[in-house]
């Protein structure tokens, strides 16, 4: 008999309150990466109505106006409207930012990059599975989707009362472990306060949004699907003006939904010497190189590092039984050093985490960090050599 079950997974626009916080973490940290690749960075952003307060560690050589990166980043994701109770321009900015510790720089900072220590403790987490060409879960790929979707439509077609804030949430019906159907969508969109809008605006998301973007998915089932869009009736007041944004908060959205483990750490806002970022993309990197080679359908990746070392302390590899060979033998061809270095320098060396022409790190706070074809970690060049 077959095994059917229902898995859910949620994404959330440019304009929400956590991700545009996100954003602005991310879009400081690129404006000092490109004046001091050297820069050790950990700031978190909080978002309220009228304000927001850049906090953290920053050690750099170089300056940049941070209270104007902040205001550009609020404006570009569209709160550029006093009515929307977030506005760029009239954004009180506080910032409350000091030395990074000594005491982490001094196991961190080596003369060469192979010996560049892990810039904190941890385990990293990364996932790969063939359920999408991205090699990502389909739940989460189709939530990115329609919140992309709905940021390209409320900036192409103004007239239709979208707002900046917004969330996407999909389920689909899995059977014996493979997706096959569309089982309920539920959308979130800040809308403008005019009559009629509110009646009007779930056909609005349905047509403009949801229905294309299932459209690019033809393989699954989309009969009977169930639509929720904005079901307590209204969704006028958002963005900061209607909930508190915290840069860090949305870190199953920034990966794979829930669909893999987590290893807590958030990204935004972190400078690559943080394997908490760096680590994490080295292991979707890893991850999708595993299927891409045939070794696997699903392959979880857990990479650990102890501070100030400069080779990780584990490597584990879990495919679900899905494995073309054993799982230990696939984690010792991810160790060798022949194939792949996983010493944080080598591996932001690798990816090209500090070149700012391969990377901005403000793209990766939108829509997820993985998925992108355009984003280093996401290249399958390893897997010829994985395959043996």
């Amino acid at each position: 008999m077959a095994e059917t079950y229902l898995f859910t997974s949620e994404s959330v626009t440019e304009g929400h309150p956590d991700k545009l916080a996100d954003q602005i973490s991310d879009a400081i940290l690129d404006a000092l990466i490109k004046e001091d690749p050297h820069a050790r960075v950990a700031l978190e952003t909080l978002l309220t109505r009228g304000l927001a307060v850049v906090a953290g560690e920053l050690t750099t050589k170089a300056y940049v106006e941070i209270a104007d990166v902040v205001r550009q980043t609020i404006n570009d994701v569209g709160y550029t409207k006093t009515e929307y109770g977030f506005e760029g321009d009239t954004t009180g900015v506080m910032l409350a930012i000091q030395k990074q510790s000594p005491d982490i720089n001094q196991g961190v900072d080596r003369a060469s990059p192979e010996e560049q220590g892990a810039g904190d403790q941890g385990m990293m987490f990364g996932f790969a599975c063939d359920e999408t060409e991205e090699l990502m879960p389909l739940p989460i790929t189709l939530a990115h989707s329609l919140t992309r979707k709905y940021s390209d439509v409320r900036r192409a077609k103004p007239e239709l009362g979208l707002r900046p804030d917004g969330k996407s949430q999909v389920t689909i019906a899995y059977v014996d472990g493979r997706p096959r159907q569309v089982d309920t969508v539920v959308m979130a969109a800040q809308h403008d306060d005019r009559p009629g809008l509110e009646q009007a605006i779930k056909e609005i998301v349905i047509e403009e949004i949801v229905k294309p973007v299932l459209a690019m998915f033809p393989g699954l089932d989309k009969s009977g699907v169930k639509y929720f869009v904005n079901p307590t009736g209204r969704f006028v007041i958002g963005g900061p003006q209607g909930d508190t944004g915290v840069t860090g908060r949305k870190i199953i959205v920034d990966t794979y939904g829930g669909y893999a483990r987590h290893g807590g750490g958030a990204f935004s806002g972190k400078d690559p010497s943080k394997v908490d970022r760096s680590a994490a993309y080295a292991a979707r990197y890893l991850a999708k190189n595993v299927v891409k080679a045939g070794l696997a359908r699903k392959c979880e990746i857990q990479v650990a590092y102890a501070i100030g070392e400069p080779r990780p302390v584990s490597v584990y590899v879990d495919t679900f039984g899905t494995g073309a060979i054993p799982d230990a033998e696939i984690s010792a061809r991810l160790q060798d050093p022949t194939i792949i270095d996983l010493r944080p320098g080598l591996l932001i060396r690798r990816l090209g985490l500090l070149d700012p022409s391969r990377v901005q790190y403000y793209l990766t706070a939108k829509n997820g960090h993985f998925g992108n074809p355009t984003f280093p970690w996401e290249a399958v060049d390893l897997a010829a050599a994985l395959a043996g």
